[in-house]
């Protein structure tokens, strides 16, 4: 999911570029994971891609199992989205995700 935000941004080097972190660096985040990088280097990756460190955790351990929201704001009839909005409409799709991610959880704990 991580990687998925900054690809579509562009290159993954122009972004760690971007936010003054070696692209090596960055690779190294997306394939050992973020929670072996520093918190400077989480942060600068939080604030360029307008997510929360815990959003960003959520999607290290991987908890956007059911990606079934894909199709929220699809359909725009006809309207042309700034840059930002689209950043905004894909902020708002992580957080329904987490949500019902944290609802099921606590029906599972409900039923154990």
């Amino acid at each position: 999911m991580l990687a998925e935000l900054i690809d579509r941004r562009g290159s993954r080097r122009a972004f760690a570029e971007s936010i003054g972190l070696p692209p090596t660096t960055l690779q190294s985040m997306l394939t050992r994971g973020v929670g072996r990088a520093s918190i400077d280097n989480v942060m600068k990756v939080c604030r360029a891609l307008g997510i929360t460190v815990e959003q960003l955790e959520a999607m290290a351990r991987g908890l956007e199992e059911n990606r079934d929201i894909s199709t929220i704001a699809a359909h725009h009839d006809g309207e042309d989205w700034t840059e930002e909005e689209l950043e905004e409409i894909e902020r708002f799709k992580e957080f329904v995700r987490m949500r019902r991610q944290l609802k099921q959880r606590e029906n599972q704990e409900k039923q154990e």
